[in-house]
């Protein structure tokens, strides 16, 4: 019997997960042999079975399926908007589209805040070590920062000066500057301290309003860009009506072309997604869990909960049972866990949801490019659940002197939903997106790392979730523009 492409991306990701097990064992070996020359060669064995796995998984799938996205976003939208009948359809697609959005969005940052503050992960024994660790740390840099500066330079009315407070700040920047971890560090320190105000001229209006063709050719694409500069086109075609055929029928074109290739892609799937698990195993190992057991424990019950609201909105008001829409997304959820990107998933996706659940692609070619840039479920429960995490293990020490209170509680709250928005669809994003969560209530971020060992396995869950959401919503809103989209469209009646 011939396995389907999905029982052959699940065996995939089994034989990921049995070889990165195997190489992280090389490497703890290694690590713990007594003869240094078997220690290099064993060395030499993992990083070289690292490399590979990295060159077939992460770089050469995954920038496959990131190759096609911008074309693939741009001639989407603008097929699916001079697909509909007209402006009131455009309108109504639109609208409903947002808010479910932005009552999702809201429902996953509640789902988060009331699994961490009722489990309370930061006050398990395991995370408070970490805490005994830092106070411990805090004690002798203050005993330097004493002798240097002397006393009255380190305390002011009972708090900590400003001065000793940056001091630690540059202890900790030392500290990261080197080693695995310090890109993504130097990312957290770019974004500190910008203002609300900044980043949404810097990160949302000033890409909306990019030339198109420098969106295209950036790395990754300028999505706002691109869907923006799609909706202008899109309606202006509509609006020109019979001269405009020929770029309607161009986009139309090229969306097919771009699905095409995108099957031809999922060819690679199953060996690519059994080297993306196998270089994630292999790199991070199982005890990364030992002392975020519950944290990452509270994410994925938070996520998992907010998966069966998911699941009831689309069985209630979108009409398919959960059976029906996991055999329609299975494809789209399992590269989305793996490659971690809901960009690089989108091709998948669309193909999926349009193909399988059977959502009009005039619904889905909108939808679906819009979740996949502003819509982040997961993003945003993980960013709220993560930040009360960090202060429920270091609150109160000399650098942390938060409470947590019903105020607290609503900042972060409203902060995670508009920091999800900002959130680029690829790796690591939701880290540098929760330096604005994590300023808003005043948490240096320099304590984010701690969460740095269990972020590429969260992210999984996290991710695959945002494509659940992106897809549930269009589901919904396709039922409820069912009638309209039953209507002949105005680009096809100019011909």
């Amino acid at each position: 019997m011939r396995l389907k492409l999905h029982h052959l991306i699940f065996l995939g990701m089994a034989v990921g997960v049995c070889l990165g097990l195997a190489l992280w064992y090389v490497g703890e070996a290694a690590n713990g042999a007594q003869d240094a020359a078997k220690a290099a060669r064993l060395h030499a064995v993992h990083d070289q079975a690292l490399w590979w796995l990295n060159l077939f998984g992460p770089t050469i799938f995954i920038s496959a399926l990131k190759m096609i996205i911008a074309p693939l976003i741009f001639a989407s939208i603008v097929a699916g908007i001079t697909s509909l009948p007209g402006m009131r359809e455009l309108g109504a697609i639109g609208w409903k589209t947002l808010v479910y959005y932005v009552v999702t969005t809201t429902v996953a940052v509640t789902i988060g805040l009331v699994c961490v503050l009722m489990i309370q992960p930061g006050h398990k024994p395991a995370a408070q070590a970490v805490r005994h660790e830092r106070e411990a740390e805090l004690v002798a840099q203050r005993a330097t920062f004493e002798e240097t500066k002397g006393l009255a330079a380190l305390h002011k009315d009972g708090e900590p000066t400003e001065a000793y407070l940056q001091w630690l700040g540059e202890q900790q920047g030392k500290h990261f500057a080197t080693g695995t971890d310090a890109q993504r560090f130097r990312k957290l320190v770019a974004a500190r301290g910008r203002p609300p105000g900044e980043m949404f001229k810097q990160d949302i209006l000033l890409p909306l309003l990019t030339n198109p063709f420098s969106s295209l050719a950036a790395n990754p694409p300028n999505a706002l860009g691109l869907i923006f500069f799609a909706l202008l086109l899109g309606v202006a075609c509509t609006v020109v009506g019979p001269a405009a055929r020929p770029v309607v029928v161009f986009f139309h074109a090229l969306n097919q072309v771009i699905l095409r290739v995108t099957h031809w892609l999922m060819c690679m799937a199953p060996f690519a997604i059994a080297c993306i698990v196998a270089w994630l195993v292999g790199d991070k190992g199982p005890v990364v869990f030992v002392n975020l057991g519950w944290y990452c424990g509270t994410v994925i019950g938070g996520l998992f909960i907010h998966v069966c609201f998911l699941l009831l909105v689309a069985r209630i008001v979108g009409g398919i049972g959960p059976l029906r829409l996991w055999r329609g997304i299975r494809e789209a959820w399992m590269i989305a866990f793996s490659t971690r990107s809901s960009a690089a998933t989108l091709p998948v996706t669309i193909a999926c949801t349009t193909e399988k659940l059977k959502v009009s692609p005039k619904v889905a070619n909108f939808s679906l490019p819009v979740g996949a840039t502003i819509n982040m479920d997961g993003t945003a429960l993980y960013e709220g659940v993560a930040v009360i995490f960090l202060i429920q293990i270091y609150g109160g020490l000399d650098d942390v002197g938060i409470t947590m209170t019903a105020m607290t509680t609503f900042l972060i709250f409203i902060t995670a939903v508009l920091a999800s928005v900002g959130a680029a669809a690829v790796p690591d994003a939701g880290l540098v997106t929760m330096v604005l969560v994590a300023s808003a209530v005043h948490l240096p971020v320099y304590y984010i790392p701690l969460i740095f060992a269990v972020d590429a396995f969260l992210d999984m869950f996290r991710t695959s979730t945002n494509v659940l959401g992106d897809t549930v919503g269009a589901v919904v809103v396709n039922r409820l523009e069912r009638h309209r989209l039953a209507e002949p469209a105005v680009a096809e009646g100019a011909s």
